[in-house]
């Protein structure tokens, strides 16, 4: 029997289409500044920008692109430290509906030259710092138009000084109606190895990310957020960023990551959130002023980018500091489980649960579903958070994402009895030392706890007798010592025997990449 029609929702506009969300980061950011334009937005090196003032700008950024010929789809290149022109650009390119382009400032030109190229970057804004690499390049660039955002650089006929540009221009007011599936970023990859690949995040890709953190974390309009991470990774751009903005908070940002400076501009201006890598976290704590600095304002650290040594989660436990780990990539806006403040002591290690608009699965070796906790498998991610593909690279999305919208993420983890979430590493990380599968982040967990152990990296290296044989990679503690017979002792106590590392090799620091990450594939050239 045919089921009758239903008027009430299929002709709800009158045969009209239903009009469209104002969700791109343009809309809202200006619907934010009309409601609450003189709320503190930003503070940069001890100036503070208002709602309504960090409009006006984005409004004559956006005039500014438009008079040099960004139009819809256009992309738009941003490369410099941590500034507040970054988001003025970033917001002004949503209004137009242009596609913003942050570029990794530690890159070297080469580097530059692929991605700017790839991206086919027509706008190019570059502080004065990272001028003379650009012009090292910029014969080989594409670029319509260079910019330099903000600084004095060398030669200003070659690169006009972007605010003169903004003070030209007539202010853009009403904000671009885009589609919700229209490429708003294309942020691309750490590239530890091989070529750098652009994830494509979308108008939608934001906005769900953005309702996910909303319905899932503490983040409230009275809120002072702390923003050191490097902007251009989406870890320190996407988490609490952003959506504090849409919140209406205060947002203090930092040009680079200082310890001492956060401690100081954590009592200085009350901050309650901070988002952070684990690396950084390791160097507040283990900073000179850390015991006596004021962080009682602080409420929580929402942490991602790495597992989370469990030493230093009870560590700053004790001072207070209620450390919630995340877990997400550029390729998922990046959260795609958080653990809420509820849980953050009594699951401490784990990275929580998938928020309300994302679904995580566990895909053992062989294609099965994990359906029993503590069976380990690739971790696969679902939503509306999930990036469209890459950047000129259908092969590389056919591999990533799957036919029903499942995107690979390379990492290996697990979930428990009560659902919640643990990361153990990356599929590649993984050693395979006997026949038995050893994960580096666990036996780092345990290392980490050794009073001489500042920071270190578990890898694997060839073995004639094991397949490979699993190495500790150590950067020490001022005046102390560390000997392969001690560090054995220590972890036998803690780990299974084939998890204990056979060799012991001391640095001065481990290399990282500018989001913390460590480079692990550097440190198995130099055991190879």
């Amino acid at each position: 029997m045919m089921q009758p029609k239903s008027p009430a929702l299929s002709d709800g506009f009158g045969g009209m289409p239903a009009p469209q969300p104002r969700i791109g980061m343009g809309q809202w950011f200006t619907e934010r500044a009309r409601r609450d334009g003189g709320r503190l937005a930003l503070t940069f090196e001890g100036q503070t920008w208002t709602y309504a003032e960090m409009l006006e700008r984005i409004d004559h950024m956006a005039g500014a692109l438009q008079a040099g010929g960004v139009e819809l789809g256009i992309r738009v290149g941003y490369l410099g430290f941590n500034h507040p022109m970054f988001f003025v650009t970033l917001f002004a390119c949503s209004k137009i509906g242009a596609i913003f382009v942050p570029l990794n400032f530690r890159l070297a030109g080469p580097e530059f030259e692929y991605i700017i190229n790839d991206a086919g970057v027509h706008t190019l804004l570059v502080d004065a710092d990272h001028i003379p690499v650009i012009d090292g390049v910029r014969g080989s660039l594409k670029c319509s138009r260079y910019l330099c955002a903000h600084g004095t650089p060398a030669d200003a006929t070659r690169w006009p000084d972007a605010a003169l540009a903004m003070d030209a221009a007539v202010p853009l007011g009403e904000a671009r109606q885009p589609c919700q599936d229209e490429v708003a970023v294309i942020m691309y990859t750490s590239g530890t190895t091989g070529r750098p690949k652009g994830a494509m995040l979308t108008v939608g890709n934001f906005w769900w990310s953005h309702v996910n953190e909303l319905v899932m974390l503490d983040i409230r309009a009275d809120d002072v957020l702390l923003t050191f991470a490097p902007i251009f990774h989406i870890g320190a751009l996407n988490v609490l960023t952003l959506s504090s903005f849409l919140k209406g908070a205060h947002i203090v940002l930092h040009r680079n990551f200082d310890p001492a400076l956060a401690l100081r501009d954590i009592a200085r201006y009350r901050v309650t959130t901070i988002f952070a890598v684990p690396a950084m976290l390791l160097f507040i704590s283990q900073h000179p002023d850390f015991a006596q600095s004021d962080i009682s304002s602080v409420r929580s650290v929402m942490c991602g980018g790495a597992p989370c040594p469990e030493p230093l989660l009870h560590a700053l436990h004790q001072r207070g500091i209620l450390v919630q780990q995340g877990y997400g990539l550029t390729e998922t806006s990046a959260m795609a489980t958080a653990l809420s403040a509820q849980w953050a002591v009594a699951r401490i290690g784990s990275v929580g649960v998938s928020p309300l608009l994302t679904e995580v699965r566990i895909v053992a070796s062989d294609g099965r579903v994990v359906t029993q906790p503590h069976e380990r498998g690739e971790v696969c991610v679902r939503g509306m958070n999930v990036t469209r593909g890459y950047w000129n690279q259908p092969e590389a999305t056919r591999n990533a994402i799957s036919d029903d919208h499942w995107f690979r993420t390379g990492d290996v983890g697990y979930f428990d009895e009560h659902g919640f979430y643990y990361i153990c590493d990356r599929v590649k990380d993984m050693v395979i030392t006997g026949g038995e599968n050893v994960y580096p982040a666990e036996v780092e967990s345990v290392l980490h706890a050794h009073p001489s152990v500042a920071e270190v990296a578990v890898i694997g290296a060839p073995d004639p007798q094991w397949g490979e044989a699993v190495v500790a990679v150590v950067a020490l503690r001022p005046g102390t010592s560390l000997a392969l017979d001690e560090m054995r002792e220590f972890a036998s106590e803690r780990l299974a025997r084939y998890k204990v590392p056979k060799q012991l090799r001391i640095v001065d620091a481990l290399p990282r990449n500018p989001t913390g990450k460590i480079l692990k594939y550097k440190l198995r050239e130099a055991a190879n």
